[in-house]
């Protein structure tokens, strides 16, 4: 792939997806090359704890909020001259980086502000093709004027279209003539033989408020039925366990495999990220829960509903998960 550069790897901070998902990536490119990880406040931490020994810089936060009650594109489309301002101003920290780190190459993670004509620069992007509900030719005008700023794409889905995880997002017409599908990204392992534990485990991700109105709910769920066994991940500290409930305080790649491993059916939502990971763990039984809105994982729960089987679920009508005769063995 590479050897012998000093390579920026920098991932959007907009949920955890982008950055576990870089994990992999980094694990690979480190054994050759130089890396350096640019990091926020929401995504330092992950870096931290699984590559102590590479250096980290600060870039512009996204920021990225979810509204209670306006759909997701909707709250984009508000926010967007923010977003903008962010683009604009990690442009110029991606300057200075460069400068005084003297980068050879910038792999970007959905981050649509770090390109260069200075350096080799790469794109990382499930989403090619978008799906909005309005405006379609619009955001597909500006998603493809910003991916064509960067002199690669990858894409961490199957080339075959047959098998491909993501679907429509990645596959069709290009618009960009440097395109490398590298499979998908995971930072689990699968192990095999560990004994069921848990009934349901109910991942949570996602910025807030979405993630705590989630969290409330199944919360709720657990105390109705203390016959069956949850887990639940989340980064909420406030979170308690109760009998019937473990919570998993943002767990590394080791604890959420083996949590995952250990469930019967697994409640998340349908980002691309976790999609991937459940993939390579081999889960059968999932509940999708699409963020409404969000129109990638609504278009993704829809698919993978189609394609592997999984459920598609609605937040107002989480209580059919359990209340349905749904086999989970």
């Amino acid at each position: 792939m590479f050897s012998g550069k000093h390579i920026l790897i920098a991932p959007l901070d907009w949920g955890m997806g982008h950055a576990t998902r870089c994990v992999p990536i980094i694990n690979d490119l480190e054994k050759n090359n130089r890396i350096l990880i640019g990091v926020t406040s929401s995504t330092k931490q992950i870096f931290r704890d699984t590559f102590p020994h590479i250096n980290t810089v600060d870039l512009p936060e996204y920021k990225i909020k979810y509204a209670r009650y306006l759909p997701v594109w909707l709250k984009i489309l508000f926010d967007w001259p923010r977003i903008n301002t962010v683009i604009k101003q990690e442009n110029a920290a991606l300057k200075n980086i460069i400068q005084q780190h003297q980068i050879d190459c910038v792999i970007s993670d959905n981050r649509f502000g770090l390109y260069s004509k200075k350096i080799y620069c790469i794109f990382i992007t499930n989403q090619l093709f978008i799906k909005a509900p309005f405006l379609n030719r619009a955001a597909q005008f500006v998603n493809q004027k910003f991916i064509l700023r960067f002199n690669e794409v990858w894409v961490p889905d199957y080339e075959d279209e047959k098998i491909s995880l993501s679907g429509e997002l990645s596959h069709g017409k290009h618009f960009h003539g440097n395109i490398k599908y590298i499979g998908p990204q995971s930072r689990l392992n699968k192990v095999p033989g560990i004994a069921l534990k848990y009934d349901f485990l109910i991942l949570l991700s996602g910025p807030q408020p979405q993630h705590g109105i989630l969290a409330e709910q199944f919360i709720e769920i657990s105390n109705k039925y203390p016959h069956l066994k949850f887990a639940m991940t989340s980064s909420l500290i406030q979170l308690e366990a109760s009998k019937n409930l473990d919570v998993l305080h943002q767990p590394n790649a080791l604890e959420l495999s083996d949590a995952i491993m250990k469930s019967k059916a697994v409640i998340c939502r349908s980002g691309y990220s976790t999609l991937m990971d459940m993939n390579l763990l081999g889960k059968k039984n999932l509940f999708l829960i699409p963020t409404k809105g969000q129109t990638e994982q609504e278009y993704l729960a829809k698919y993978w509903n189609k394609k592997y089987g999984t459920f598609l679920i609605q937040k107002n009508d989480l209580e059919s998960i359990f209340t349905n005769s749904i086999s989970i063995d």
